[in-house]
């Protein structure tokens, strides 16, 4: 009990074994609870994915009913107590390692923080009087003659070494798996820089400025390995890297704070050992898990100058748009050609064509001229990849980017004239959801623009 008392004050130290046991009991004790309280308010089942996704479903705020804001109020008091002893814990093994005490922030990352606990459960302790100095000790064998001794044949190796694994791991949840979560897109970056890094210093120091150059030029060469086996696309490749070169550098930075305190090949082969069955493991948990694909919204207005009568006929059925002049989809990404319409009435056939093949729209609601509400049975690639080759056809072109249904409200303004909005609803399979969201709402909203410009130029026309 002595011994707790200052670590519970933040003061004490706690070794890698100290850690990582006391981590498992109270992650233990975390899910056992956690599944007994869910199951009393819901009568779900916990899977792993409600430590992302309580409620089961991504839910906007304003969109939260009275119940389930008292759960998640309720959950959240709950976790406080398990939080609270995190963070001392972490500040105990980060104190007893020798590590700045602001890497306590990666204790709140989303997958980053199983990643950083094994991290923490590998490295050794740092006696408080040690200098900051690398000491030379004997090195293990195998990795002694993998890795070269210069700076510049270190940082290939270690770009190299994890660009295999970590092609290895990719090409494992995309075709494998069939999935695009958290493991492919924060883990395998993040681990990625934090192995490559590793490599780098494992026979001396290195400055921190090369060490985020070699954690960020892994998953970059990852990238142009995944473009010239015709195994993805410039656009997607581009849409991933402003989430997956940050966690790089993270990754890189850890494993440069480490190599500054002890030597890095004692703590190399068990980290990049328990990396490499943890992802694929995360990975495979992950998908077990199968999270139901939150559903979005994209509305878009803008005003007409024509009443409600003159814009209906150009909302449900319109003639071939003139070619893009946005950049966006200049570059591939899929874009309204036409609208066609069999019938009339709720039953009625909608064909919106776009560039990369039509969406089936059944018409569910025909309210003449205020609303038309039809639901999608047919969806087209979203983007046509720019590649060196003929074409690419990633798993994540078909059935990870849904659109379920959409409408057009139209609203009479004083002087003749509609505000004429357009909405669509759609689900993707592709995590962290809110970061890719900011993609998918970007680009539908730009599709609404050019359709909902183009009815308005119509509808003034032949007023």
């Amino acid at each position: 009990m002595s011994d707790l008392l200052p670590i519970l004050r933040g003061e004490g130290r706690l070794t890698r074994g100290q850690y990582a046991a006391a981590g498992i009991l109270l992650a233990c004790l975390k899910q056992a609870l956690d599944i007994l309280f869910l199951a009393a308010w819901t009568g779900r089942h916990w899977h792993v994915v409600n430590y992302w996704l309580p409620l089961g479903v991504v839910t906007e705020f304003h969109a939260l009913r009275g119940g389930q804001v008292r759960f998640l109020l309720e959950l959240a008091a709950a976790a406080l107590p398990f939080i609270w002893l995190g963070i001392v814990m972490t500040l105990a093994r980060l104190r007893d390692a020798g590590l700045p005490a602001w890497l306590v922030l990666l204790f709140f990352a989303p997958v980053v923080n199983l990643l950083f606990f094994v991290s923490l459960c590998c490295a050794p302790s740092r006696r408080p009087d040690a200098p900051h100095v690398w000491a030379a000790t004997e090195r293990g064998p195998l990795l002694d003659r993998l890795i070269p001794q210069s700076g510049a044949g270190s940082a290939l190796a270690g770009a190299l070494l994890t660009l295999v694994l970590g092609g290895l791991v990719a090409a494992f949840s995309t075709n494998v798996l069939k999935s695009y979560g958290w493991g492919l897109f924060v883990g395998v970056p993040f681990a990625m820089g934090f192995a490559s890094v590793l490599i780098y210093t494992y026979h001396q120091p290195r400055s921190l400025l090369s060490s985020i150059g070699v954690a960020v030029l892994s998953p970059t060469l990852l990238g142009l390995g995944f473009l010239a086996f015709a195994l993805e696309g410039i656009i997607c490749l581009l849409m991933a890297a402003p989430l997956a070169l940050p966690l790089a550098a993270m990754g890189g930075l850890i494993a440069f704070h480490l190599q500054r305190l002890y030597r890095p090949d004692r703590a190399a082969p068990a980290m990049l050992g328990v990396l490499l069955l943890a992802l694929p493991l995360g990975m495979t948990l992950e998908r077990a898990a199968a999270p139901a694909p939150p559903e979005f919204s994209v509305a878009t207005a803008v005003e007409v100058d024509a009443p409600p009568e003159a814009v209906w006929p150009n909302v449900i059925a319109f003639a071939q748009l003139p070619p893009p002049r946005d950049l966006l989809f200049r570059v591939g990404v899929a874009y309204p050609l036409r609208a066609e319409i069999t019938g009339t009435g709720p039953g009625a056939i909608r064909r919106c064509v776009f560039s990369t093949g039509p969406f089936i729209e059944p018409i569910q609601v025909w309210d003449s001229p205020r609303l038309l509400k039809f639901s999608v049975e047919q969806n087209p690639a979203p983007i046509a990849e720019w590649t060196p080759y003929e074409k690419v056809t990633p798993p994540h072109l078909r059935g990870f980017l849904v659109s379920n249904g959409g409408q057009f409200l139209l609203t009479p303004l004083p002087g003749g004239r509609t505000r004429l909005e357009g909405t669509t609803w759609y689900r993707h399979s592709m995590w962290p959801a809110a970061y890719w969201r900011l993609w998918s709402d970007h680009i539908i909203h730009q599709i609404h623009l050019r359709v909902l410009r183009y009815i308005a130029a119509r509808s003034v026309a032949v007023r």
